[in-house]
């Protein structure tokens, strides 16, 4: 069971406070960088269609450095980059999952792990296959803005959060 050490709550008015956000976590990250060749990191990023989740991880990903086209992988299931010196980012979107089982049999369970960043979105859809997540960020829009709660579950995670909601 996974328990939960810290939960933070920040807003989002603009475009811009997004991109700072993302900023915050990718310099976070690559501040844990051999951490995360050693261990991984996973993102749960929740929240309902148009909530902001790709928009997040796109913002991230040019954060830590992604210049070219950064798709969402709605269709393609998941989109790969390289980040920092040594990892791998690995963007999920389960949204067309018909069954958990979909995750076992794309063989994605060798994007997990030491050296790779992975930010799910729909990942309910792939339980109970994904591996623990480090960070949960549940976006919620409000009127014009965002709501996002971060969740941290593991010693990693709330390391993170903390840095990133300092």
């Amino acid at each position: 069971m996974q328990k939960t050490a810290d939960i933070k709550t920040v807003f989002f008015e603009t475009q811009a406070d997004t991109e700072a956000f993302a900023r915050r976590i990718a310099n976070a990250l690559m501040a844990h960088e051999s951490d995360i060749e050693q261990n991984g990191f996973n993102f749960r990023l929740n929240g309902g269609l148009g909530a902001g989740k790709t928009t997040l991880t796109r913002a991230l990903l040019r954060a830590c450095g992604v210049s070219g086209r950064v798709r969402s992988p709605t269709f393609e299931l998941v989109e790969d980059y390289e980040i920092g010196a040594t990892l791998a980012f690995h963007h999920f979107d389960f949204y067309r999952f018909e069954s958990a089982e979909e995750f076992d049999e794309a063989g994605f369970r060798e994007l997990f792990g030491p050296g790779m960043v992975t930010a799910c979105e729909w990942s309910e859809k792939a339980a109970p296959y994904l591996p623990q997540a480090d960070l949960e960020i549940s976006l919620r829009v409000q009127n014009l803005s965002r709501e996002a709660t971060l969740k941290a579950f593991t010693p990693l995670g709330r390391t993170i959060l903390a840095e990133v909601c300092a």
